[in-house]
């Protein structure tokens, strides 16, 4: 065995492959995107370029999570001879330290946000960066970070090179081309597992597929759900504007809810309101089809439950209210209540874990599943009814919500750790486990349903066969959405290669890299800004921290922009002119929902500022089922009683072309101490008693102030009786008894 000899390397800490070599000799050349599969070493072709780039200048290593960060962070300080090179830069270091880090370190593995932040902020820049490496490059889509990041790497580095790196960027020939261009991609170079210079280098991956009978209680409740499907597309074909069947796709139903969202822009149209509704509705339903199908009983019946959550809450929605109202959902409701059966795909991940683990006893397993509540349930089976021998743990996102919380990226790093040293030997992951899981030992992965997605179907089949044979298993229920997602992942992974194939275009080993735009151009390029501001002119703005894509757009017009968080309005300009910026969604919004405050809000931003203003950005106002007056009353207040003026925009770069047309004016006029101040105003005791009780199902504003003058304080209606609360005007029996059911219900947390 030969293995890399560099200065900046220790001796035997890498393994020299020759195409990886070959591979990085490529990429030196032209910033090129590198397509290979998980385990075949994407990141020693990373390190081999950075070494050769580093005489030139700092490296910027990005990845998308913190655990994927250090784990390339713990890579090149194991086998670089001084890791005081490599500094590691997420979201929980201070932004005073991340400043020092950007000027002294030589290689910074970060997060995209963390560098997106700073950018904006003018923390760092990358004049000085000779090399950016994107790792899982298939992200570089839409508004993500790296497309910003790649941006403003072009437009200032001396001498810019782009390394992408990813294992499946996807099977559609445009959504390649849009990675190319986002990143600025000059050449694509693929390797495969079936290349003669990398198959001695790949381990045996046996795929099995294993089906399993939906049972035939599981098959009645789909039989009523899907009754409920058909007759809701049925009423949106009677509309007279579409036909739908259900053959019809869901990536067709929301492109059709765009249409018809689209048509609804133009002007009111009932038949529109109510296919919009139909169609929200038929999506829910056909959720809770895939679940009974695939998942089984307490899936379904844990997804009906928080609709009838939802659709008690004050702010839930119509479609919610609706299914759960009508007696077929509640039968189903009630069957499921009673049913004491789980979907066998359960007992059967439970056989396969354990005659792995008879088998090798040292294995470890991974566990796909799309649903965190299939996750929950699976934990849970596995915890009562397998042997000793499994030792399972769930391993979910950051986002919590009711009776579920999530796993900050820290739990995440702590769990993979014990993973990996055999404390937890089955990880049941969603789809947070599918990207950058460092787990050479992992001899199986099981899906525990199919996914339409080949990047998805490829990250998760890449978690084994990386240091030894690995195996994957396939659950599938017969007869359902399982067998049609599986065929189609293989179809999308087959056209995929073949896109890659008919795009690699690798630069000829003598020929120097072009200055004309690379296979990017094929791609549309990102909406620009006509740029208003002189070089010499850099008027200074405050974005709150939450307006990152407007930031983005203000920075291509010249402007100097700090992130900051602010208590008051969205855009600070100068020490008179602050700004709140509303799209008319959420201006309808704030209608419907009275604690987004929108009165407080202006309220602040009048009290703050000698000049506020609110921009109001869409073209769809009137355009939802609120009453015109209803908008109107709301415009006159903000205008005549708070005397904010309002101007209205058609898109976010309207708003940002006339938001820097307003900081360049502010600034010739010599208003150029732009600094933070103005703080919310606090609620008063009266308005947080109200609010407190107003967020009790059935009980709004009105409802709640009834409640207060009724009884007195909060404490006493808390403890009222149904019948002494059904003695407070507009309080009915049901909004009684989910009162008291609210508090002084069990907590089941």
């Amino acid at each position: 065995m030969s293995y890399l000899v560099h200065p900046l390397l220790k001796p035997e800490a890498v393994e020299k492959r020759l195409f990886q070599i070959d591979l990085a000799a490529r990429a030196l050349r032209g910033s090129t995107l590198v397509v290979m599969p998980t385990g075949l070493g994407k990141t020693i072709v990373a390190l081999m370029v950075m070494l050769a780039r580093l005489e030139k200048g700092r490296v910027l290593f990005l990845a998308p999570t913190r655990p994927l960060v250090e784990q390339h962070a713990a890579f090149l300080r194991r086998v670089l001879t001084s890791p005081d090179l490599v500094a590691s830069v997420t979201g929980e270091t201070d932004p005073e330290s991340r400043a020092e880090i950007w000027r002294s370190c030589r290689i910074a593995v970060s997060t995209p946000q963390v560098v997106e932040n700073d950018l904006l902020s003018g923390r760092m820049d990358l004049r000085d960066v000779s090399l950016v490496i994107f790792d899982e490059a298939h992200r570089a889509a839409g508004n993500y970070a790296y497309v910003y990041i790649a941006e403003r790497y072009r437009r200032e580095a001396r001498d810019p090179l782009v390394l992408g790196m990813t294992a499946s960027p996807g099977s559609e020939a445009e959504r390649i081309a849009e990675i190319c261009a986002n990143l600025g991609i000059e050449s694509i170079e693929m390797k495969s597992e079936s290349d003669p210079d990398v198959a001695p280098f790949v381990h045996h991956r046996e795929i099995e597929w294993i089906k399993v009978e939906v049972p035939e209680q599981l098959q009645k409740i789909r039989g009523v759900i899907d009754g409920l499907v058909s007759e809701r597309m049925e009423e949106i074909n009677s509309l007279g504007m579409c036909r739908i069947d259900p053959r019809t796709s869901k990536g067709e139903l929301l492109d059709l809810q765009k249409r018809f969202s689209s048509a609804l822009a133009r002007g009111p149209n009932q038949n529109i309101f109510r296919g919009i509704s139909l169609l929200a509705e038929i999506m829910k339903l056909k959720h809770a089809v895939e679940l009974a199908e695939t998942q089984g009983v307490s899936a379904l019946r844990q997804y009906l439950e928080r609709l009838a959550q939802e659709a008690r809450s004050r702010g839930g929605s119509k479609a919610s209210r609706r299914l759960i109202e009508d007696p077929r959902i509640q039968h189903v409701l009630s069957v499921l209540k009673d049913i004491d059966l789980e979907h066998p795909k359960l007992s059967r991940a439970l056989e396969i874990i354990e005659d792995q683990l008879e088998t090798s006893p040292e294995s470890r397993i991974i566990v796909f599943t799309n649903y965190r509540d299939t996750a929950t349930a699976l934990l849970r089976f596995l915890q009562a009814n397998a042997s000793d021998a499994v030792k399972p743990v769930r391993f979910v996102g950051q986002a919590s919500r009711e009776n579920d919380e999530g796993l900050s990226q820290r739990k995440q790093s702590e769990i993979l750790e014990k993973f990996r040293a055999g404390e937890y030997n089955v990880l049941i992951a969603t789809s947070v486990g599918e990207e950058g899981i460092d787990i050479p030992s992992t001899d199986m992965v099981l899906f525990y349903e199919p996914v339409p997605s080949e990047i998805r179907s490829i990250q998760r089949k890449g978690r084994t066969g990386r240091a030894r044979t690995g195996r994957v298993v396939v659950l599938i229920a017969k007869g359902t959405r399982d067998e049609a997602y599986y065929w189609i992942s293989d179809r999308k992974e087959r056209t995929m290669r073949r896109q890659l194939q008919g795009m690699a275009e690798p630069l000829p080993v003598d020929s120097a890299v072009p200055d004309t735009a690379p296979i990017s151009s094929r791609a549309s390029r990102q909406i620009s800004i006509t740029e208003i501001c002189e070089p010499d002119e850099l008027p200074l703005i405050i974005v709150d921290s939450r307006e990152r894509d407007m930031a983005r757009l203000l920075e291509k017009t010249g402007l100097r922009i700090v992130l900051r968080s602010l208590e008051v309005g969205d855009y600070v300009l100068s020490e008179r002119l602050g700004i709140e910026r509303k799209t008319a969604d959420d201006l309808i919004d704030s209608i419907i929902d009275p604690e987004r405050d929108l009165f407080r809000q202006i309220g602040d931003l009048a009290r703050t500022y000698d000049r506020p203003l609110l921009i109001i950005e869409g073209q769809n106002l009137y355009a939802r089922q609120v009453h015109p007056n209803s908008v109107r009353g709301i415009l006159a207040t903000i205008a005549v009683d708070f005397g904010v003026p309002i101007v209205p925009t058609g898109s976010i770069e309207e708003t940002a072309a006339l938001i820097a047309l307003m900081a360049r004016r502010e600034h010739e006029a010599g208003y150029r101490d732009v600094k933070l101040h103005g703080r919310k105003t606090s609620r008063t005791l009266k308005e947080q008693q109200e609010y407190l009780i107003s967020a009790l199902p059935g009980v709004g504003p009105s409802v709640a102030r009834n409640l207060l003058r009724h009884f007195g304080s909060v404490e006493r209606i808390m403890t009222a009786s149904e019948g002494e609360l059904m003695s407070v005007d507009k309080v009915g029996p049901k909004t009684a008894a989910r009162i008291r059911e609210i508090v002084s219900g069990e907590y089941k947390g």
